[in-house]
């Protein structure tokens, strides 16, 4: 590929600062260290299963809490996707999933539309997983459709263990991003009859 669809996004805050390196065309090569343990495993899942190379730095003020960390970093995140996507010529734009984890069933649709807008059903879970609040879940996602501009819908459609509920929501939106993001050889151009996403 003669223009490699990638991205590096550097955010620095008072509360945070943030390296995300992103390759759309990867091998699912990943490295994450945000200083969260629960949430690199996450956004590892997301990498992985998407098959994108990213690696993710983040210092954050998680002595006050995670919430400032896990925002940050996924704003970064969404903001390296759009850049990462360019104009977008080429791409599918749509993409599903459905993923099982155990007792768990999660169906994710992304359209990289260009206009944000976030879906999100789950079942009530536990407040803590570990030390990670739970209730950040949703407010991954909202961040990320937020700056790279997508539209996103999640639901959890079976599922009790809030370990799984969450892990299967990355999966399956990884599953959906792998779809979205790729190269279709029947699309000529920007795949929108508007002609820009």
């Amino acid at each position: 590929m003669t223009n490699p669809r990638k991205a590096r996004v550097e955010r620095a805050t008072k509360e945070s600062k943030v390296l995300v390196d992103l390759t759309l065309d990867g091998t699912g090569v990943i490295s994450v260290e945000t200083g969260v343990p629960f949430f690199d495993h996450m956004i590892s899942q997301l990498g992985k299963h998407s098959g994108f190379d990213l690696t993710v730095k983040t210092e954050g003020d998680v002595d006050v809490d995670s919430h400032h960390t896990v925002e940050d970093t996924s704003l970064a995140f969404g903001q390296a996707l759009r850049e990462a996507l360019g104009d977008k010529s080429g791409i599918r734009r749509f993409g599903n999933a459905l993923v099982p984890l155990d007792e768990v069933l999660v169906q994710a649709a992304v359209d990289l539309s260009g206009r944000p807008y976030l879906v999100h059903r789950q079942p009530e879970i536990v407040e803590l997983i570990g030390t990670f609040d739970t209730t950040l879940g949703r407010h991954i996602w909202e961040s990320i459709v937020a700056e790279a501009r997508i539209g996103l819908h999640i639901r959890v459609l079976e599922g009790r263990n809030a370990h799984h509920v969450l892990e299967a929501q990355f999966k399956a939106v990884a599953q959906a991003f792998k779809d979205a993001v790729a190269l279709d050889a029947r699309t000529s151009g920007i795949p929108s009859t508007k002609g820009v996403l």
